[in-house]
C-alpha cells in the first residue's frame, strides 16, 4: 500500500492568526491545537416575552386528474408558472404573417401601430410624394394614414381581380427579412415569388432566361393536365400579370422591365421614393418590418379571396378566363384553315372547325 502525504504550505498571514482554521487543522501532522486569546461572544437566548415572527405556510399545490401522476416537484413548478395576471393584447410578430387581415378589416390604429406613417427626413423627400404627406415632426414626414389606407384597398381590389381572372401575379421583395413576408404573401395568393436579386433581363430577354423554366397545363379547378408535354417544353416563356414589389427602390429594373412588356406593377412608396414607377402607389413606410407585414398580408388574402371565387365558379361549369391557345396544329388543318402550323389558334375556332368536318 502506498501512502501519500498531503503537505499544506501555511503562509505568514494565516500563521498569524490566533486560532487554527479547521482546514489546516485537519492537514496538520501534529495534534498540537492553539487557544484562542480572544474570547468569543455568544448570543443570548431570546426572551420569552419577544413575539416570534410568524410563520406561513405554503400551500401544497392541487393534486387533479390531470397531474395526480406527476412529481411534488413537477407540480410545485406548475402550481409557480400560474401565478399571476393575463396579459391581454399582447404583440406577437407571427400572428400578423401567418394571419393576415383582410382590406375591409384594415383601419388607422392598424396602420398607426405598425409604423405605416413614419417616412424619411425632409432632406431625402421625393416632391412628387406631396400628395401624400401629412405633416412633419422633428424634422421627418408623416405620411397620410388616410390616404395609405385608401390605396391599400385599391390595391387589395386589383389583386383579388387579377387573381379572379386566372392571372399570374409574382411579388417581389429583395430587402433582408422579407423573404417570409414575401413567400406567404405568394402561399396565399397561388402566385409566384422572388426574394433574391432581380436577374436584368427576365423580361424583354425571357426566351434566353426563363425559357428552360418548368410549365406545366392546368384545367378549371387547377388540376394538371399531362397532355402535349413535347410541345409545351417549346412554348414561350410566361410573362407575370401583375407585379407586386415590396421595395422600388432597389428594383428599379424590374419595374422598368415591367413597363416596357405593359405589365402593372403595385409598390409600397416611401417619401424618397418615385410613385411614376408604379402603376398602384401604395404610399407607406417601406423600411419597416412591421410595415410590410401587414400590406404584403392584406395583398395576399386579396388574392386567396380571387383564388376562391374562381374556384367556386368553375364548379359551376363557369371559367373566368379565355381559352388558352391551342398548342398543336396540324398541316392538314394549317392549309385547310389559312393558317400556318406555327401558329395558333383559339378554342371557338377549333370547336367551329370539328364541327364543319362532322358536318362533311
Amino acid at each position: 500500500m502506498i501512502v501519500r502525504q498531503l503537505c499544506v504550505r501555511q503562509s505568514r498571514q494565516l500563521r498569524a492568526l490566533p486560532r487554527q482554521s479547521r482546514i489546516l487543522a485537519r492537514f496538520s501532522s501534529t495534534e498540537t491545537t492553539f487557544q484562542t486569546p480572544v474570547q468569543t461572544t455568544f448570543a443570548e437566548p431570546e426572551s420569552q416575552s419577544e413575539t416570534p415572527s410568524p410563520y406561513i405556510p405554503v400551500p401544497e399545490p392541487v393534486r387533479t386528474e390531470a397531474n395526480q401522476n406527476l412529481d411534488k416537484g413537477l407540480a410545485r413548478k406548475i402550481q409557480f408558472h400560474s401565478l399571476g395576471s393575463d396579459v391581454v393584447g399582447a404583440y406577437l410578430p407571427k400572428s400578423l404573417l401567418n394571419y393576415p387581415p383582410k382590406a375591409a378589416d384594415v383601419t388607422l390604429e392598424m396602420l398607426l401601430a405598425n409604423q405605416t406613417h413614419l417616412g424619411h427626413s425632409t432632406s431625402r423627400w421625393n416632391p412628387q410624394n406631396s400628395r401624400y404627406i401629412f405633416g412633419i415632426r422633428e424634422g421627418v414626414h408623416i405620411i397620410s394614414l388616410d390616404q395609405t389606407a385608401a390605396y391599400l384597398r385599391r390595391a387589395a381590389k386589383i389583386v383579388e381581380e387579377v387573381a379572379y381572372r386566372g392571372g399570374l401575379i409574382l411579388f417581389a421583395g429583395t430587402r433582408k427579412g422579407q423573404k417570409r413576408i414575401v413567400v406567404k404573401a405568394a402561399e396565399l395568393a397561388q402566385g409566384y415569388h422572388i426574394f433574391e436579386r432581380w436577374i436584368p433581363g427576365s423580361l424583354t430577354n425571357g426566351e434566353q432566361i426563363l425559357g428552360h423554366c418548368e410549365k406545366k397545363i392546368v384545367n378549371g379547378l387547377d388540376e394538371e393536365v399531362k397532355i402535349w408535354e413535347e410541345e409545351l417544353a417549346e412554348y414561350h416563356a410566361l410573362k407575370p400579370d401583375l407585379v407586386v414589389c415590396l421595395n422600388p427602390i432597389e428594383n428599379v429594373v424590374l419595374l422598368h422591365e415591367c413597363g416596357l412588356n405593359n405589365v402593372p406593377t403595385i409598390g409600397i412608396i416611401d417619401t424618397d421614393a418615385d410613385p411614376t414607377r408604379v402603376t398602384y402607389p401604395i404610399p407607406a413606410n417601406d423600411d419597416s418590418l412591421r410595415a410590410v407585414t401587414l400590406i404584403a398580408g392584406v395583398l395576399g388574402r386579396a388574392g386567396q379571396a380571387g383564388q376562391e371565387r374562381r374556384l367556386q365558379e368553375a364548379r359551376e361549369g363557369r371559367v373566368t378566363y379565355p381559352w388558352m391557345k391551342s398548342l398543336r396544329v396540324t398541316a392538314e388543318e394549317g392549309d385547310a384553315s389559312g393558317v400556318m402550323p406555327s401558329e395558333t389558334t383559339t378554342e371557338p375556332a377549333r370547336k367551329s372547325r370539328t364541327a364543319r368536318e362532322d358536318d362533311d
